[in-house]
């Protein structure tokens, strides 16, 4: 018990960490809200819910504003790719195999997703400051225009992802016919590494197309499913990505955060 407590109050000390905490908590209390709403209408706990979700979210949207010196440091040391870098503030960062890095497609996918993470956030910073009132500009085109840069880097995410997966088969059978030749318990080892690999990258797939979803409907109306999920699918949508984030950044991790 008392690890546990360590451990998440690990988490909530850095900012990635406790971004996470805070997003499974916004679309948690979506999900929960939207429930109980859709089935009483008048239901003051339902109601409340939803107002704090979009507390934390306009909260999440604050904070943000201080990331693009950080994104930008990230982009630059990650260059054309072939360096390995980490960063707290890029919108996806599945992680990748060294030699899936390696990959030429792969590079490229990840260039241009830091591309669409970059330029995101000034277009949120926009609309946050039109909503606001602080710029005398429309909001409403810069939301969509953040939001499908948005949409943008999740699909290279995806794409990134099911390159990698193909990346890490064929390793793996390279790794089985060569076992012959290797010792019985390096060769379980290199293949037990890559299928926690494969489903590093198949969560990552998961919790991007659910974040997908969630960017389509907020595109919009007439794009696609824009603005017909209910609140309580757009809760569930982000509680499964917030939940897949949290999973992979303790696994990555166990008793801290990245």
């Amino acid at each position: 018990m008392q690890n546990s407590v360590e451990a998440f109050i690990n988490v909530l000390e850095s900012y990635r960490g406790r971004d996470k905490v805070i997003r499974t908590l916004c679309y948690g209390s979506q999900l929960v809200g939207g429930l109980l709403a859709g089935k009483r209408s008048q239901s003051s706990v339902g109601k409340s819910l939803l107002l704090f979700s979009a507390q934390l979210s306009h909260c999440r949207t604050t904070l943000r504003l201080f990331d693009d010196l950080s994104m930008l440091a990230y982009t630059s040391s990650y260059g054309l790719g072939g360096a390995k870098c980490s960063s707290e503030y890029s919108l996806n960062t599945p992680s990748t195999d060294s030699d899936a890095e390696e990959d030429a497609l792969v590079r490229w996918m990840s260039v241009l997703s830091n591309v669409a993470d970059q330029l995101y956030y000034p277009c949120e910073h926009i609309a946050w400051a039109a909503d606001a009132q602080l710029v005398k500009t429309k909001s409403d085109r810069w939301w969509v225009l953040s939001t499908g840069l948005w949409g943008a880097s999740l699909i290279l995410s995806i794409l990134r992802s099911v390159r990698n997966i193909l990346i890490l088969k064929r390793k793996a059978q390279t790794c089985q016919r060569s076992g012959s030749a290797e010792s019985g318990e390096e060769a379980f080892s290199q293949k037990a590494a890559l299928r926690r690999q494969i489903r590093g990258e198949a969560f990552s797939i998961l919790s991007s197309l659910a974040d997908l979803g969630n960017a389509v409907h907020w595109m919009p109306p007439g794009f696609l499913w824009a603005g017909r999920f209910p609140p309580w699918l757009v809760g569930l949508m982000g509680t499964t990505s917030s939940l897949i984030g949290l999973l992979q950044t303790s696994s990555a991790d166990p008793g801290a955060s990245s």
